[in-house]
């Protein structure tokens, strides 16, 4: 719970809590919880660190290849630890994720008063709020977090919030958990992050109501959703600053019209970096070596604002041709399949809305060569995945003091449910 809490801010407290879970992970192991270690599971979740570990072989720049195949590490380490902790991760993921949700809702309700603190300080008026000084990164600055990839941990908190306040009755939590929806979602709208609040509403209009409300219901909450949303589309065309943002920087981003005041289009460096794809599309120019390449391409081609400030290539998709060719790019794809297979297959939401997220996010960002993208990716596509898992079976050495709690003494009334054989080998 403290590493998930950790999530929203600074990377050193995320490194050392996990430095920290893994020291506890160890101290506390005991074989009979261990889970297998080699299965495809694994296999998928280590992947993209086995691309990495790969290309870093053949690479044009191993010094950058050795800084890249230990940032992501991580996802490596990451499996490992849920194969051998000793932790009920299905029994308690919901407890985990709620904390998680409320620690998000109260970072988003800071940097709000925070940006209002400001506004009064310099006597500035309200609608201030909603121009670029307290947007997108300026947003989020307060807390050291790109805007991108703390809008993929709201999302994950936002669903998160819709399961939890569709299951409950009481009407004082369902209040407590419709104003933290309300309050994660003004704060995706004010982080700006296009591809993340596209992929949310797609997946609240869609698949929420399919996973989570009778067929009579989903009609409802569809179109229910959809007239919410009309709100802040009449906010953004009201707004020059968030106009500017939502309509046309995504229009110039899909365009090939350049300007000297800002980045250029990332469709300018898509198509400028086609070239160098194409020379060794099988298996890349190897890791570490996207910046060095496209800074010589970018110089070439003109695009300055790029090359001075030494952009990637802002596709992880795209990134791993580069780097490990269609080769790289099929394992990350076959990766991103099994993920969505598993979360259909189990019904998943969560899972499907951080598969989701991930394989937008990859479109338009480099996910995998951020420290807050790789903890991210590590971290719920490990902790999704392990904690469909059915509860742990109980050790027979710890048999009877199973059996003397309430939960034990529930699973001993299933027991005598089956046949004496069973009975008498499982209790007795």
């Amino acid at each position: 719970m403290l590493f998930l809490t950790s999530l929203p801010f600074d990377g050193f407290y995320s490194h050392v809590i996990l430095m920290s879970l893994g020291v506890h992970t160890i101290i506390q192991y005991r074989k009979e919880y261990a889970r297998p270690i080699f299965t495809l599971r694994n296999l998928a979740l280590i992947s993209v660190f086995l691309v990495t570990a790969a290309s870093t072989i053949y690479t044009i720049n191993q010094p950058e290849a050795f800084t890249e195949l230990g940032r992501r590490s991580i996802i490596l380490i990451m499996p490992l630890f849920f194969c051998f902790t000793t932790l009920d991760l299905k029994k308690y993921r919901d407890n985990l994720l709620l904390a998680f949700a409320l620690l998000c809702t109260a970072t988003v309700f800071f940097l709000f008063a925070h940006a209002l603190y400001t506004i009064r300080f310099y006597h500035l008026p309200v609608a201030e709020l909603f121009t670029q000084h307290f947007t997108n990164q300026n947003f989020s600055e307060p807390v050291q977090m790109h805007a991108t990839f703390f809008s993929m941990q709201l999302a994950i908190a936002l669903v998160s919030l819709l399961v939890v306040l569709i299951k409950e009755t009481r009407l004082k939590y369902q209040l407590l958990y419709t104003f933290c929806i309300g309050m994660l979602a003004t704060g995706l709208f004010q982080l700006g992050a296009k591809s993340v609040i596209a992929c949310v509403f797609m997946l609240v209009l869609v698949a929420v109501p399919h996973y989570l409300l009778p067929k009579v219901q989903r009609l409802r909450f569809r179109l229910a959703m959809t007239a919410m949303a009309l709100l802040p589309v009449l906010v953004v065309l009201r707004s020059d600053t968030l106009r500017e943002r939502y309509i046309t920087a995504l229009r110039g981003d899909l365009s090939h019209i350049q300007n000297n005041e800002g980045a250029e289009p990332r469709l300018v460096r898509w198509e400028a970096a086609t070239a160098l794809m194409g020379k060794k599309p099988v298996i890349g120019y190897g890791a570490g070596s996207e910046i060095g390449l496209l800074q010589d391409i970018f110089y070439n081609k003109k695009i300055y604002y790029a090359y001075l400030n030494k952009l990637n290539i802002h596709s992880e998709y795209l990134s791993f041709i580069i780097k490990s060719g269609m080769t790289g790019l099929l394992v990350y794809l076959l990766t991103l399949g099994f993920g969505f297979k598993q979360a259909i297959k189990n019904k998943d939401l969560l899972l499907l809305t951080f598969m989701a997220i991930i394989a937008c996010v990859s479109l338009s960002e480099n996910l995998l060569d951020v420290d807050k993208g790789i903890i991210f990716y590590a971290f719920f596509f490990s902790f999704f995945l392990f904690s469909a898992d059915e509860n742990k079976s109980i050790p027979k050495d710890d048999l009877l003091t199973f059996v003397a709690t309430n939960d034990g003494f529930e699973s001993s009334l299933v027991y005598k449910a089956l046949s004496p054989e069973n009975y008498r080998e499982n209790v007795y």
